[in-house]
């Protein structure tokens, strides 16, 4: 048995705490003269990183901030009150009409059906926009051609960055009455042509198609930026204990992209309440046979001002959406953050 009463253990054992007790106080040293020297106010690193945000924050002021003082229309009653004066002057002058110009959104019989409709396709969305972009994530991290990946990568992008108009144009060579490729098809097999534009039981799935076909290739990226980010030895370790590559995408990178899937899932609860009015109003070809299946909030918005053109009304159903988007992303936020601190983004 070792005796821990004897001089030598006692005489080593203080001369660590010594040691200890002058690494401390070298530590205060140190953070008092770092308090001590005053930072210089600017620097060359300072400025060139100013001139690099410089044009960013040009274009936010200019399109994002100078327009917000739109959002007082949703509380007027916008008129060119004096010729000749600027929007701001009018707008100011204008008569205010409290909440009047919201009425129109809860007037309307179909105000139910149409929020029904619309959070229907978004909850559709936001769990097909994030379990499909993950899988192929998932994927392209398997594959070792990094021209071959590039290749993938890119066409898979490339969706993302085309307006709906052109992407109507592409479906209706697919869905025409006349010389649609599916109806072609339907005629080489002897089958009765379908007038897919009046036949509205098909394009709830071809809406939910197309969303996550035109989207995924936005998420893939941003799921596989967070793989590539992942130690390499970690999958090391996992093949030295036999784990396959179904496990180590279960056990590793799954758990380790958490963060990021929850941050998307936030973001996305924010368009809980809006809808792409390209996807259900330009790619179906603004079809009345279609408004079953199509008249989401933005479009019900559009028609309605259409029918009443007033663009104070347009203002209060815009700024309506902002601010239940911000609210849904801040209660989401908290809850996630109450079950997970780590994973919340604010």
């Amino acid at each position: 048995m070792p005796c821990y009463n004897n001089s030598k253990a006692i005489n080593r054992y203080s001369t660590v705490l010594d040691n200890t007790d002058l690494l401390k106080q070298k530590e205060v040293l140190m953070s008092k003269k770092s308090k001590g020297v005053k930072k210089k106010r600017w620097t060359r690193d300072d400025t060139q990183l100013a001139l690099l945000a410089l044009p960013t924050t040009i274009w936010y002021v200019c399109f994002c901030f100078l327009p917000m003082f739109g959002v007082l229309m949703a509380f007027k009653n916008y008129r060119i009150v004096e010729a000749g004066r600027s929007f701001f002057y009018n707008l100011l002058h204008s008569e205010t009409t409290g909440f009047k110009n919201f009425e129109f959104l809860f007037s309307s019989g179909s105000g139910t059906r149409v929020l029904k409709l619309t959070l229907t396709y978004n909850i559709a969305f936001i769990i097909l926009g994030i379990v499909v972009p993950v899988i192929l994530s998932l994927m392209m991290s398997q594959l070792h051609g990094k021209r071959y990946g590039k290749t993938c990568q890119t066409l898979m992008f490339l969706p993302y960055f085309m307006s709906w108009v052109i992407v109507g144009y592409f479906v209706y060579a697919f869905l025409s009455p006349d010389k649609g490729l599916f109806n072609t098809i339907l005629t080489m097999l002897n089958k009765d042509t379908v007038n897919w534009y009046r036949e509205p039981e098909y394009w709830p799935y071809f809406l939910v198609f197309l969303n996550v076909w035109k989207g995924m290739g936005y998420g893939m990226v941003v799921y596989l930026a967070s793989i590539t980010g992942i130690d390499t030895s970690l999958y090391e370790a996992a093949m030295m204990d036999g784990a396959t590559k179904f496990q180590q995408a279960v056990k590793i990178t799954l758990p380790l992209m958490k963060s990021v899937i929850i941050m998307m899932f936030i973001l996305s609860i924010g368009g809980l309440v809006r809808s792409d009015f390209g996807l259900f109003y330009q790619v179906p070809k603004a079809s009345n046979s279609l408004y079953t299946v199509t008249e989401t909030i933005d479009v019900f918005i559009y028609k309605m001002i259409k029918e009443q053109p007033n663009p104070n009304m347009g203002s209060a159903a815009s700024f309506l959406q902002s601010v239940v988007s911000c609210a849904l992303i801040l209660i989401t936020n908290r809850i996630v953050k109450w079950m997970d601190k780590d994973s919340a983004i604010i």
